[in-house]
């Protein structure tokens, strides 16, 4: 028996379960497992018994839209075992459905005793992260309720309440007390020579403010058949290249995991919209930077993501000064959480603006959209939007002032706002972190292509030839003043930030390739930055590394100082093949479908920085999100880049 989760994934509904189907409560690895629902989690214990002991994996779970395993009793070779039991779970929205068969080996009348212990912790995803903090929550109350054919575990705190029902057909004989909060449904099943028995067991998750009317699937079949239906839908009528299969199925899995990664959002008028999820299960949830880069990568494709993409965050923009959630005058959110923390303040992230990029991305992914489909419907609503994103690039950004992005570490947030956003991301060279400010060279690429494609909007669609002026003058005075400060001519490459005194953070990372994306660079350094991130120092032979090997402050296992990202390395593609060095976007893409064929065909979030000339598969990285939506849409990237190629 191992400790590996399983993830089931549906809307902002995922299940984590181990190798026989059930869950433990107990956090092993780097996922935690359970039945969570907008970060609360709603089944913390979900065990199988079968005449008081646990069975063994005969066929452990295996993966898909369903898991199924094969259990039984634990025994010698001597006896063959008295039954085997056949499980199949499956996730809908707000909700968890098992079906069990069991059958007898037996040539004789058999009897056994079956029970599922369940229990609701309702804990917060944030308590299960590995930051050793601890969060009070005076008043809090659970409470447990047998019904006729279940059971319903109830959470109070204040006004907060949320619950789970557990329901059974056929019905328990008996719903047992364990002595904790858990609850034991139990069955006494009498079996025929060679005879089966089934049940189907049904959990409903009702989060605090759901309003809804939800219902729980008949079946684990039933969800397969909603998810196939939808997953056929989302790839249907895309023409994938037929001289490389191994791009167009990493297109295709990718595509069936944005249908699965879409949770609701509210847009300005209050209707309702799907948007990208930024991964599971940690990040279950919008992120501004997340689902703007994923609607860009998947915009020729599916430009409905971006259409439900632009008018969630529109809704969600900040409309004044919030020091505690970093919120400023028209900028664009970073995270919402929806979970008893961020409820009562206790994280700061129920609705967090610390992001330096994804204010500009929202203004790229309006010019885009328009330019993509000829539909100037959002950007003639968004206008407003737009203007007071601009506004803030312009006012509290820093451009004015600065004359780049900028960006202070958050004591009760995130120390760094760009992409690269865990401590210590942005360093030097010999692995020292700046002090004060800081401008990260990436969001200067974005903030100058949000200038030049709004710039653009407003002489196409609003018709003001003034504003469309003064952002094409502060674009040009963007990127003449990039290349003189963050040029650095002894390498031939761009620093990865400055810090408040405007001194060169210089560590040699793949952010530059986001420049090559971007457009911000003359031709001229743009190829030298395309060539230099195909060296073996960069170049893994997975995808370009977040930093060049050899320098101090690289550790292959590092989220950002060393890994290989599948979005991070898709914008580099789209750069390099911009810059007209298709060879080497060739060689990265190329680099990337086998990474991705040798997983299934899915990216992971993010991979272990090790060469390929010393391991010949993929090195996982061993926190990341199993599904992903931005890594998800990076094989659309690739198409887009270098196509069938």
């Amino acid at each position: 028996m191992t400790n590996r989760h399983h993830l089931l994934v549906h809307g902002g509904t995922f299940a984590a379960v181990g190798d026989s189907g059930d869950i433990s409560g107990v956090r092993s690895g780097n996922s935690p497992d359970g039945l969570f629902v907008r970060d609360g989690r709603h089944l913390s214990r979900w065990q199988l018994t079968v005449d008081g002991a646990v069975p063994e994996a005969l066929s452990p779970v295996t993966g898909g839209d369903t898991t199924r395993c094969v259990l039984v009793p634990r025994g010698g070779r001597q006896e063959p075992t008295a039954y085997a039991l056949f499980r199949e779970q499956a996730v809908g929205d707000s909700s968890f459905v098992e079906s069990l068969r069991v059958t007898s080996n037996r040539p004789v009348p058999t009897t056994i005793r079956l029970a599922i212990t369940a229990d609701a912790d309702f804990t917060d995803q944030f308590e299960l992260r590995s930051d050793h903090r601890t969060y009070t929550k005076p008043g809090a109350l659970r409470s447990r309720q047998v019904l006729d054919d279940g059971v319903e575990f109830t959470y109070q705190r204040g006004a907060w309440r949320s619950c789970t029902t557990v329901t059974a057909e056929p019905v328990p004989d008996a719903v047992e007390e364990t002595g904790t909060g858990a609850r034991r449904l139990v069955w006494t099943l009498d079996l025929e020579p060679h005879g089966t028995a089934e049940l189907t067991l049904r959990v409903m998750a009702r989060p605090h403010g759901e309003k809804r009317a939800l219902r729980v699937p008949r079946s684990p079949a039933a969800v397969t058949e909603e998810l196939l239906d939808k997953e056929g839908r989302f790839v249907e009528g895309i023409a994938f290249p037929t001289g490389w299969p191994e791009l167009a199925a990493a297109c295709a899995r990718g595509l069936a995991d944005l249908a699965a990664l879409q949770v609701p959002a509210t847009g300005p008028d209050g209707e309702e919209l799907r948007v990208p999820a930024a991964g599971a299960p940690w990040f279950l949830t919008l992120l501004g930077r997340d689902a703007l880069l994923t609607s860009l990568f998947a915009l020729p494709y599916r430009p409905q993501l971006a259409a439900a993409t632009l008018p969630a965050l529109a809704a969600t923009q900040a409309t004044g000064t919030n020091a505690e959630s970093v919120a400023q005058p028209g900028k664009i959110v970073h995270e919402v959480r929806g979970g008893e923390l961020a409820h009562f303040g206790q994280v700061p992230y129920g609705r967090y603006y610390g992001s330096v990029d994804a204010t500009p991305l929202f203004l790229v992914l309006l010019g885009a959209y328009v330019e993509q489909t000829g539909d100037t419907g959002p950007a003639r609503r968004l206008e407003q939007h737009a203007r007071a994103a601009v506004g803030w690039m312009l006012d509290h950004g820093g451009l004015t002032s600065r004359g780049y992005l900028v960006y202070r570490a958050d004591q009760g947030g995130l120390a760094n706002q760009n992409w690269k956003d865990s401590p210590g991301a942005i360093c030097c060279a010999d692995g020292t972190r700046p002090t004060g400010p800081v401008m990260a060279a990436g969001a200067q690429g974005y903030a100058y292509d949000a200038l030049r494609r709004t710039a653009w909007l407003a002489r196409a669609v609003w018709r003001d030839e003034t504003y469309a002026a003064l952002l094409e003058q502060a674009a040009g005075d963007l990127r003449d003043r990039f290349q003189r400060d963050f040029w650095m001519p002894d390498r031939s490459f761009p620093a990865l930030a400055l810090d408040g005194e405007g001194r060169q953070v210089d560590a040699l990372a793949s952010d530059a390739g986001h420049l090559l994306w971007s457009g911000l660079l003359d031709k001229e350094y743009g190829e030298l930055v395309g060539r230099r991130l195909l060296e073996p120092d960069f170049f893994s032979g997975w995808g370009v590394r977040t930093l060049a090997a050899g320098q101090p402050a690289y550790h292959p296992l590092s989220y950002h100082r060393g890994s290989v990202w599948p979005h991070d390395n898709a914008l580099i593609t789209l750069g390099l093949a911009r810059y007209g060095l298709h060879d080497e976007a060739r060689t990265v893409a190329h680099a990337l479908v086998d990474a991705a064929t040798a997983a299934g065909h899915r990216l992971p979030e993010v991979l272990a920085g090790y060469g390929r000339d010393t391991h010949a598969e993929p090195v996982p990285y061993p926190h990341a999100c199993e599904r992903e939506s931005r890594s998800a849409a990076a094989p659309l990237a690739l198409l887009t880049a270098v196509g069938g190629a």
